[in-house]
């Protein structure tokens, strides 16, 4: 017997808060569109997504990533009355508007002006702090080593199962077909893809494929010939409190890498390792908190000398080995009919929203309109010309 063959007008491969995203909107936008999602566990242990810690700042250098996030926030604000299905009880995301605060050393803190400045100029509430003005605000701050901090009190943080979940019902409810299975391999002629073999020996014909399969993104190009620089990061989340009592935080960020938030009566974040060994790795380091995020944290609060970490998780970052930013767009010199939405570098969740409305746009109207993201295109990639960040991870 001929093995079974699907066959749907788009297959988004990935079914994670990108790959929802992105279905949901194509339906939105052309509701006669059959898409297909596949993804290899509905269960989703492993998605990068449900390990995230749920941030959303505005706080970036270049607009593009800026204006990702003011839709981004805005659109998880009003999340629930968007993603509502009749009968059913509206998705709950626990938005809380804690606010993001970005501190740097004297040396960066031109840079960081400089950052504030194009984010209030397109329409972000941003405060520049001096030390003083920080130790005002958060007074279990240690500032003496800082030069300025800026503080985003519009920003904040949400329950990132709920996102995913909310938006995969709504992308359901509205026709997207939800299919189980892992991308084995692809089939493809010299300018498109024809069609996608699963594990299980099933075929999936699409007019057109995007690639939504976030730190497997790379290997699922690869299938197309694609090279995609994307790698799987581990990282950790602690949740840990502190010895002695402290007031609540903003989501704290700085130019090493240390973040976290307050989550309850403790807090929420750890330090990421940017040269950790790439590769599909979940396993738990449990002196890492010890090692790495104590000493960061209680420099940073004192009153966390004496933190007490109480479970600490690992995930997956898609790094983009490029720059860092996403690839967002077509492969317009190879398979055309292949889109890339991915390489977020731990910015996926906040960004989703946007991400998958712009790829919807590309394939159903043929350009982004309502925010450009022609230069995280894969063209740079080709080219070997990173658009990375300035001064912000």
């Amino acid at each position: 017997m001929s093995p079974e063959t699907l066959r749907f007008d788009v297959a988004v491969i990935g079914g994670g808060v990108v790959g929802c995203s992105t279905a949901h909107f194509i339906k939105t936008m052309s509701p006669g569109v059959a898409v297909a999602v596949i993804e290899p566990d509905p269960t989703y242990e492993f998605a990068s997504t449900l390990r995230a810690s749920g941030g959303c700042r505005v706080q970036f250098s270049r607009p593009e990533n800026i204006e990702m996030s003011k839709f981004g926030i805005d659109f998880i604000r009003g999340f629930a009355s968007r993603m509502a299905i009749d009968g059913s009880d509206p998705p709950q995301v626990d938005w809380v508007e804690g606010g993001y605060l970005l501190i740097v050393p004297p040396q960066a803190t031109a840079m960081l002006e400089r950052n504030v400045a194009l984010q209030r100029a397109m329409g972000c509430e941003v405060d520049l702090l001096t030390p003083r003005e920080l130790a005002l605000r958060f007074p279990s701050m240690n500032v003496a080593d800082l030069g300025a901090g800026a503080h985003s009190p519009r920003d904040g943080w949400c329950d990132p199962n709920g996102l995913l979940w909310g938006f995969r019902r709504k992308a359901a409810a509205q026709g997207a077909v939800f299919v189980k299975g892992r991308v084995a391999s692809m089939d493809r002629s010299s300018s498109r893809i024809c069609s996608l073999k699963l594990d299980d020996g099933r075929i999936v014909v699409a007019e057109q494929v995007v690639n939504a399969a976030g730190a497997w993104s790379g290997e699922v190009a690869a299938m197309a010939g694609m090279k995609l620089p994307v790698s799987p990061v581990k990282r950790y989340e602690h949740y840990f409190t502190p010895g002695s009592p402290m007031e609540s935080l903003p989501y704290v960020k700085d130019l090493d890498r240390m973040a976290f938030r307050s989550e309850g009566k403790g807090f929420s974040g750890g330090v990421v390792d940017g040269s950790a060994p790439r590769g599909f790795d979940f396993d738990i380091d449990h002196d890492y908190f010890e090692r790495v995020v104590w000493p960061a944290a209680a420099h940073r609060f004192p009153p966390l000398e004496a933190a007490r970490c109480h479970r600490t998780w690992s995930g997956l970052y898609e790094v983009c080995e490029l720059d860092g930013n996403p690839v967002i767009g077509r492969w317009s010199n190879g398979c055309a009919n292949l889109y890339t939405v991915a390489g977020f570098s731990g910015h996926g969740m906040m960004h989703a929203p946007a991400a998958g409305r712009a790829i919807a746009e590309l394939m159903l109207e043929g350009a982004f309109r309502t925010i450009d993201l022609t230069r995280f295109g894969y063209e740079r990639v080709e080219r070997n010309q990173p658009y990375a960040e300035i001064g912000i991870l």
